[in-house]
């Protein structure tokens, strides 16, 4: 079922556009694609750090474009009205297939009773839970080197995946040659500053045994905060 966003240029629109990728890592769910590349583009600029997920989105996708990392076909987003040289985005529409279980939903009309009693419960949770800001979240570009051109870069890069810790989300991945047959793996991850020290994730975790079999070193390539 199509869901359709509308006045990207709003901050109703980004509001919406920012809880659609609360729940997921990309626009068109876990993997980039050509739809982030479009909504990407649509954008008028970097958005405020009050859209903590838009944001962290943002900068992720202004990485992997710098790696060119974004090269799913994705699920076919278009933008109507909209050309890259066109500022003005108040009335664009960007439409795009949600999940195969979702209904059609306009996420930029009204709200719903229902709506609004839904987020009146998830203000009051923040509230009684004592909560008072997000934790900073950073996007973090890593260079991870193998032993040598027998190195087996799929269990390399599966052994760097498995490293699973609260706060820490993978990202897009990519290899890149560094000569005489070797190859090193480019990998993005979104931390939440708080909860994970990148320097600890690579001596506790990824430069030790029993990863050390197939990783001998890594590098911070690009360090960029999203949010505080």
């Amino acid at each position: 079922m199509a869901v359709t966003f509308y006045n990207l240029g709003s901050k109703s629109g980004l509001k919406k556009l920012d809880d659609h990728l609360l729940t997921r890592s990309y626009i068109s769910g876990y993997q980039a694609s050509k739809d982030d590349i479009t909504i990407h583009a649509a954008l008028a600029g970097a958005p405020s750090s009050e859209y903590i997920n838009l944001s962290r989105w943002f900068n992720h996708i202004d990485a992997l474009l710098r790696i060119s990392g974004v090269s799913g076909d994705g699920n076919g987003v278009t933008v109507e009205g909209f050309a890259p040289a066109t500022p003005s985005l108040a009335d664009t529409k960007v439409s795009f297939p949600a999940d195969e279980d979702d209904d059609d939903v306009d996420l930029f009309g009204e709200e719903t009773e229902e709506e609004k009693k839904a987020a009146e419960e998830r203000a009051a949770a923040i509230k009684a839970s004592g909560k008072k800001k997000e934790s900073g979240k950073s996007s973090v570009l890593l260079d991870v080197k193998p032993w040598d051109d027998e190195t087996d870069m799929k269990k390399l890069e599966e052994t760097v995946r498995s490293v699973q810790l609260e706060g820490l989300l993978w990202g897009a991945s990519k290899l890149v040659a560094v000569g005489y047959g070797i190859k090193k793996l480019q990998i993005m991850m979104t931390i939440v500053d708080d909860l994970v020290s990148v320097d600890n994730l690579i001596e506790d975790y990824l430069t030790c045994e029993p990863a050390n079999e197939y990783i001998q070193s890594c590098d911070i390539v690009a360090f960029n905060k999203i949010c505080e």
